[in-house]
This record gives structure tokens, C-alpha cells and sequence, in this order.
């Protein structure tokens, strides 16, 4: 079956709920299918690093249109493709099928976030990821003074959850944001996992995390 066919009876499950590992307390979420060297939905799914997979992105959707996933080198929307059907049939197996409304669509971390203001202020999200990269006024530049300062006006918003959004690597933000894993565990985890609505950490993307995950996961 082709993959726009089953995006069709597939989009609330990709949309509304994405990937959620059960957990009691942070973990990382990261961003997949829009490089084909990533590996498989599968095995980022099973490497034990992440509670939340984003399956991204829908190139169409909205105003009475089929919806269309994109999916990069994983799968031609307008083309037969089972692999990653049959891999995310498994993963939803495995995570939690409850259903939670995400802000994927990362918000800038200039505060506000003018394009996506209005649908912050709704209160609807459970969980906003924030991108605190490629903006050089409250991304980490030398020391995390920016950034702390904008994380405290993030958590001032109607949702449950903020999330941290970081590259996994330095070339995964050419305008900079990247904070060493060692940095990251001793200068800036400490100050903002006090917050009550600190949620964790959120990558860019699979591709680029080359053991990132891996090095902070014990301390998100």
C-alpha cells in the first residue's frame, strides 16, 4: 500500500500521540525520517535512549487535503514503501498509545515566539519543545546566561512540559547553539531541572546524534 494511503489512517497516531515511552520522570525526545543514513524508525526506537520519537514531517495537511508525510530517504509519499509501516506498527507495540498534544514544531527561543504565539497561548500543548539553537541572543554562547534567561520566561507559558531543544551535534546548527555533552550535564541541567515544568531534553535529530544521547541520558 502506498504510503499516503496509510498515512491517511495513520496521521492521529503520528500527530497526536508520536512515540511516548512511559516514564516517571525527564527523558529525550528526538527528531526522525528526514535523512535515510539515520537507521530505521525501528532501531531508534529500541536503542533505549529516547521516551519520545517525532516522526517528521507532514509536507501537506489541513484545509481538506489528504494529508502526506514526508519522510525523506525513508519512504516517497507517493510511493509503496512497507518498511517503516511495519516499523512503527512495532514501535507503537512498545510505547504508549496515550494520548498527549505536542508542540513539535519547535518555537523559537526568543521569547515570545512571534510566528507561534497565539497557539502557545491556547494552553492546549501537554509538551512544548523549545529550540534554544540558531538563535544567538538566548542560545549558549560561552556560558548559559542567554539561555537560562530565556528557559525562565518559557516556563511562564500554559503548558505542562517544556523541553530543552538542543542539536546533537555541532554541524546539526550552523549558527551555533551546539552545548558539549560535559558542559551541558555540569553548567546548564543543574539550573533548569528545578523548574516544575521541566520535561527534558529534545534533539536534532537522529542523524546527528552520534552518541549524544547516549552521554547526557543519565543526567536528563
Amino acid at each position: 500500500m502506498a504510503c499516503q494511503a496509510k498515512a491517511i489512517t495513520l496521521l492521529l497516531s503520528i500527530l497526536a500521540v508520536s512515540l511516548f515511552k512511559p516514564s516517571n520522570g525527564a527523558g529525550i525526545a528526538i527528531y526522525w525520517g528526514q535523512n535515510g543514513n539515520e537507521g530505521s524508525l525501528a532501531d531508534t526506537c529500541n536503542s533505549g535512549n529516547y521516551q519520545f520519537v517525532n516522526v517528521a514531517f507532514l509536507s501537506s495537511f489541513g484545509n481538506g487535503q489528504s494529508p502526506v508525510l514526508n519522510l525523506a530517504g525513508h519512504c516517497d509519499p507517493n510511493a509503496g514503501s512497507g518498511q517503516f509501516w511495519d516499523d512503527l506498527a512495532r514501535a507503537l507495540n512498545g510505547f504508549s498509545q496515550q494520548r498527549k498534544v505536542y508542540l513539535a514544531a519547535a518555537p523559537q527561543c526568543i521569547f515570545p515566539d512571534a510566528n507561534l504565539d497565539t497557539a502557545i497561548k491556547t494552553g492546549l500543548f501537554d509538551y512544548v519543545w523549545v529550540q534554544f539553537y540558531n538563535n544567538p541572543p538566548c542560545q549558549y554562547v560561552n556560558d548559559a546566561t542567554g539561555l537560562l534567561s530565556a528557559w525562565n520566561q518559557w516556563t511562564t507559558v500554559q503548558s505542562n512540559q517544556i523541553f530543552l531543544g538542543l542539536p546533537a551535534a555541532p554541524e546539526a546548527a550552523p549558527s551555533g547553539g551546539f552545548i558539549p555533552a560535559d558542559v551541558l550535564i555540569s553548567q546548564v541541567l543543574p539550573s533548569i531541572k528545578g523548574s516544575p515544568k521541566y520535561g527534558g531534553v529534545m534533539l536534532w535529530s537522529k542523524q546527528y546524534d552520534n552518541g549524544y544521547s547516549a552521554a547526557i541520558k543519565g543526567s536528563v
